[in-house]
């Protein structure tokens, strides 16, 4: 049986096609097929290639060892949705800005080929947000995310009112644009841009942040992994909220709307093909100034 790599994501720019074509005739020349669905695969201009395929629209990533996401941030995440009931690894060419979970470049496609080809890839497992609303105790909405959570205002001009709550106690009221509940991944994300810490993909902790609060105490929370988390939209409150998995899947919440987040037993596996420190990630993802560093290596 050939081996096969389940392809995801969409052109932005006209070089992310050069990319794809790349990759697929690369992964061709060691007997590798990549199967992917029709738009996207139309998108890239990929559907004359001889080791292309259509998955399954049902699960597209059934008999992949390997998915491969070009694209961003954002393509990822989608990416994640598709593999995180299967426990396939997924692996991120960055075709983005940032990139912060991509694992490649796109200039580095050919030592990519070259890493899926020899399987060198290792696993990090991710671990994710089981998120439920309930409206009136009847559950109204029940997702997850890779990266965070969100509880923000609908709408621009009326903020929202919070109370949070830490283990099942009240923790403090909040008027507030939001709320972000996130992972060790999406500390990088949204929660670092609402002033939240980095927290290395290794620890094991959910984190806390308010968005533009106006309150005396509130300040960004890190809190220990088993910890359950719950926001309550104060019934007499005149804002509407929306709930939001990665940014990506929205809910509409009510004033008295209660969402309970906590850890989910089911992890996101990332393939990376270096062994290279987060560190070293930080460092070239947000350009930091490293210039002056001798370090003991270097004396």
């Amino acid at each position: 049986m050939s081996r096969r790599i389940l392809l995801v994501g969409h052109p932005r720019r006209p070089e992310a096609i050069q990319v794809a074509v790349d990759l697929v005739r690369g992964l061709a020349e060691h007997g590798i097929d990549v199967i992917g669905e029709h738009e996207e695969l139309a998108a890239f201009g990929l559907l004359d290639e001889p080791n292309v395929a259509l998955a399954n629209p049902e699960a597209p990533a059934d008999g992949a060892e390997l998915v491969v996401v070009l694209g961003g941030d954002g393509t990822i995440l989608r990416g994640a949705e598709t593999v995180r009931d299967t426990g396939v690894p997924l692996l991120g060419i960055n075709l983005g800005h940032v990139g912060f979970l991509a694992e490649a470049e796109a200039e580095d496609v050919h030592a990519t080929v070259d890493g899926i080809a020899r399987r060198s890839w290792s696993v990090e497992e991710r671990q994710t947000l089981e998120v439920t609303a309930r409206v009136d105790g009847a559950v109204v909405c029940e997702g997850w995310a890779l990266n965070e959570a969100t509880v923000e205002k609908a709408a621009r001009e009326r903020m929202l009112e919070l109370v949070v709550e830490i283990d099942g106690r009240p923790l403090s009221t909040w008027g507030c644009d939001g709320v972000v509940m996130s992972t060790p991944t999406g500390s990088t994300a949204y929660a670092f841009s609402a002033g939240g810490p980095v927290m290395w993909p290794g620890v094991e902790a959910l984190l806390l942040v308010p968005i533009s609060a106006h309150a005396l105490f509130a300040r960004p929370l890190v809190l220990g992994p088993q910890a359950q988390l719950a926001v309550e939209l104060v019934p007499s409150s005149a804002g509407r909220g929306v709930l939001w998995f990665d940014g990506r899947r929205s809910f509409e919440l009510p004033p008295g709307a209660r969402i309970e987040a906590r850890r989910s037993p089911l992890t996101v596996h990332l393939a990376r093909l270096t062994d290279a420190p987060f560190t070293d990630r930080l460092v070239a993802k947000f350009d930091l100034p490293v210039e002056g560093w001798r370090g003991r290596g270097r004396r």
